[in-house]
């Protein structure tokens, strides 16, 4: 009897060890964990994400998201979950980004859903790029994203968590923050600035 205990002792703590590996692994690959994570205002870059000279953890979570991170020589992703308050982002919202002048010597920015994938609407746009947007003051840019036709440059949401990813190809910063990584280096990136919400939006 007392090997027997001794037998489900080892099986239960085996069994507690493996669970508890298998979540702290599901949860370090998730797409908001922090390792490696470098954050500016309501963004989040992965400079070390490169496909090709990621650490396991990155590498795992690649393969997990299914995304296809780009190089530090082809330029880096922001994602934005939250305005610049850390409010959740809402399609049900109207949000302002303004002053948008990436250094980079071309940028998209995207708007998804809360499954990741491009969100659907009747304009059929889901993005910028920056030969596509109006232009202002000195070049600046300014993106509204909200449910309802805004003027100048409008992307349609959708009610529900959404996220905003900002790619800057081809750009000094990508190459500084890969190599510099950890040293505190901070970029200027556009706030996202919640404006008004309809009917059902998130307080």
């Amino acid at each position: 009897m007392k090997g027997f205990s001794s037998i489900m002792g080892l099986v239960y703590a085996l069994g507690l060890g493996g669970a508890l590996g298998l979540g702290v692994t599901w949860w370090a690959t998730g797409s908001d964990f922090q390792l490696g994570a470098l954050r500016f205002g309501p963004w989040t870059a992965w400079p070390l994400a490169d496909p090709l000279g990621a650490d396991r953890y990155s590498l795992a979570r690649i393969a997990r998201s299914g995304d296809l991170p780009l190089g530090p020589g082809e330029g880096l992703a922001f994602t934005a979950r939250k305005d610049s308050t850390g409010r959740a982002l809402d399609g049900a919202c109207r949000y302002r980004l303004s002053a948008m002048l990436p250094q980079a010597r071309w940028w998209t920015l995207t708007l998804y859903d809360r499954a990741d994938r491009l969100v659907s609407n009747p304009s059929n746009r889901a993005g910028f790029t920056s030969s596509s947007v109006l232009r202002g003051w000195e070049g600046r840019v300014s993106v509204t994203v909200a449910p309802d036709s805004q003027p100048g440059n409008w992307l349609p949401s959708t009610p529900g968590p959404m996220s905003l990813v900002l790619r800057l190809y081809d750009s000094p910063v990508s190459t500084g923050l890969a190599t510099e990584f950890g040293a505190g280096r901070t970029i200027a990136v556009p706030a996202v600035e919640r404006l008004d919400c309809t009917a059902g939006g998130t307080p």
